[in-house]
This record gives structure tokens, C-alpha cells and sequence, in this order.
């Protein structure tokens, strides 16, 4: 036997000491191992051995959904963080033969809401593309990559493994090579094509003069295939020159395509396709976005979206 307090000190110095964890994991471990040995003292459980399954999964409703009068519920990451401690605790004293079995393993974390893509407006991302100031091979190329980005919903690893090769001008597509090699071809946009064809012009020349024969279509400084780093390097600095830095990440660009095109009326198992999503509920994310924006316009626009006074 032996009691839940005494089993979270043994843990906690295990962390400390064997495992030498960060003070602040720690302060985040004590607090929430304390939250569960006072629940197991309400159930009247003052043995870890003798906690069950239920018993766990009993903490992680209570700490989601308290009685009245209780403490704020927790959202759904702060649970999750609770029961990973309380798992560890579990797995620990099973380990070293404090109780006879992990209970807490078969715990399944409360479900975290997904968080919807952030797309810009179509203004917006005119406004990203044309932060890309500057008529040298620099500007040119990050311009071409942006409004390829844009214009093929590609991820930013996928536009940096274009080829020369995989883009076909005439046809107006390009191959994508996406997550587990899986090739797709997607249409390009003229306004894409015509920012790639100044930059196949006037700038991957000058730099592919500088390095040894890369096939890639967008190229470094040094004459290489671009980087995913340096990609992102290269929206960030456009965002910054057009003021909306803190609105965009590496998939900006991408979600952005996706909510335009539903958003426009496009089938959302074309979008599947055209992002290369192994599963339509991938897709559907998006969807909740475009309702979103409906729901402004619908509100904004029909004569009886509102109550009258």
C-alpha cells in the first residue's frame, strides 16, 4: 500500500533527480498531481493501488466539467496536460513496483478543438505578394515563389522541390511531390506564370551562374535548390515590408488558397485533390472558415438577418 501523496513525492523527486526535468515541467507536474490527490481524497482513496481506470477518467471529466461551486473547468489542453502528468505518475509507480498495474494508460486526453486555419482576405494577400519589393534576381524569385504558393495552394517544401521540369508553361500545371511521395498536378494562374517567367528571365540565370547546375526551379543566393527555411525567410520578409507579419505562417498561403476557392464555390473534393489531402475531413477545416465568412456577409447584407427593433 501505498498513499497517493507519498507516490507523487517519489515521482516528483524521480523527475528531479533521475530524469533531471525542467523546473517549470516540474511546477506544472506538482500543481496538477496535487489537484489529483485531493480528488482521490474526496473518492475516499487513500491507497494508489486501489485506483481504477474509471477513477482517472473520473479526474479528467472533473476537471473539465466541475460541481458547482467547485474551481473553473479546464479547457481541453490544461486536461491533457493534467492527465499526462497523472499517467506518468501511474507508469512510474508501476515501474518500480509501487502498484500492481498502470491503470492510467488506457486514459484517453479529453479531444482539443481544432483550430481553424487563419486566412487572409483576397486584398491582403495582394497586398503580402506585392511586398516583395525590388527588381533584382532576389526580389523575382520570391515574388514567383510567393504567387506560386498562392496559386497552387502548395506546401512550402513542395514548391522548393520543383524542378525545372515539372512545371509545363504551355499546359499551364506543375507536379507537386507531396507528404509520403505522392505526386499530384495542379493548375498555375497567369498572374503565377507571368511573376515565374520574369524570374526564369531575368533572374535564375544570374543565379544559377553562381552554383553547378541545380534543376530546381527556384534557386538561392548561391546558385542551390531554395530551402524551406529560406522560403519562409522569404514570405516573412514580404509580410513585413506589407505590414502583416504577425498574421502569416508557413501555410498562409496555402490555407488561404483553400478558403478562396470554397469561398468562390469550389467543390470541396476538388480542393481535396488539389492539396493533396489523403482524406476529405482534412479538407472540410476550411469549410468552417468559408461558413464563417458567409455568416459576416449574410448578417452584414440581408434584410432580415436581424431582428427588427
Amino acid at each position: 500500500m501505498i498513499a497517493p501523496a507519498a507516490a507523487v513525492e517519489a515521482f516528483l523527486h524521480h523527475l528531479a533527480v533521475e530524469r533531471g526535468s525542467a523546473a517549470n515541467t516540474l511546477r506544472s507536474y506538482t500543481g496538477d498531481l496535487r489537484r489529483y490527490v485531493d480528488y482521490l481524497t474526496e473518492k475516499g482513496i487513500d491507497d494508489l493501488g486501489a485506483v481504477r481506470e474509471s477513477d482517472v477518467a473520473g479526474f479528467v471529466t472533473a476537471l473539465r466539467n466541475p460541481p458547482p461551486g467547485g474551481p473553473a473547468p479546464l479547457a481541453a489542453s490544461s486536461a491533457a496536460r493534467a492527465l499526462a502528468a497523472v499517467r506518468g505518475l501511474h507508469r512510474f509507480a508501476a515501474r518500480d513496483g509501487l502498484v500492481a498495474e498502470d491503470v492510467a494508460k488506457a486514459v484517453a486526453p479529453p479531444a482539443l478543438p481544432a483550430k481553424l486555419p487563419r486566412a487572409l482576405s483576397v486584398d491582403d494577400v495582394d497586398q503580402l505578394l506585392a511586398g516583395c519589393i525590388g527588381t533584382g534576381p532576389i526580389p523575382l524569385r520570391d515574388r514567383a515563389l510567393l504567387e506560386l504558393l498562392y496559386s497552387t495552394g502548395a506546401r512550402i517544401s513542395e514548391a522548393v522541390g520543383v524542378d525545372l521540369d515539372d512545371l509545363d508553361t504551355a499546359e499551364r500545371t506543375v507536379l507537386l511531390r507531396g507528404k509520403g511521395g505522392k505526386e499530384r498536378i495542379v493548375p498555375v494562374g497567369r498572374p503565377a506564370l507571368a511573376a515565374i517567367e520574369a524570374y526564369l528571365v531575368r533572374a535564375r540565370p544570374v543565379l544559377a551562374a553562381r552554383g553547378s547546375g541545380s534543376p530546381a526551379l527556384l534557386l538561392n543566393a548561391r546558385g542551390g535548390r531554395m530551402t524551406r527555411q529560406s522560403a519562409w525567410h522569404a514570405l516573412q520578409a514580404a509580410a513585413d515590408n506589407a505590414g502583416l507579419s504577425a498574421a502569416v505562417s508557413p501555410h498562409t498561403l496555402r490555407h488561404c488558397f483553400a478558403t478562396h476557392l470554397l469561398a468562390g464555390g469550389a467543390d470541396v473534393r476538388v480542393v481535396q485533390e488539389l492539396l493533396g489531402h489523403a482524406s476529405v475531413s482534412t479538407t472540410q477545416v476550411y469549410t468552417h472558415v468559408t461558413v464563417d465568412t458567409l455568416r459576416e456577409v449574410y448578417a452584414t447584407s440581408h434584410p432580415r438577418a436581424t431582428a427588427r427593433r
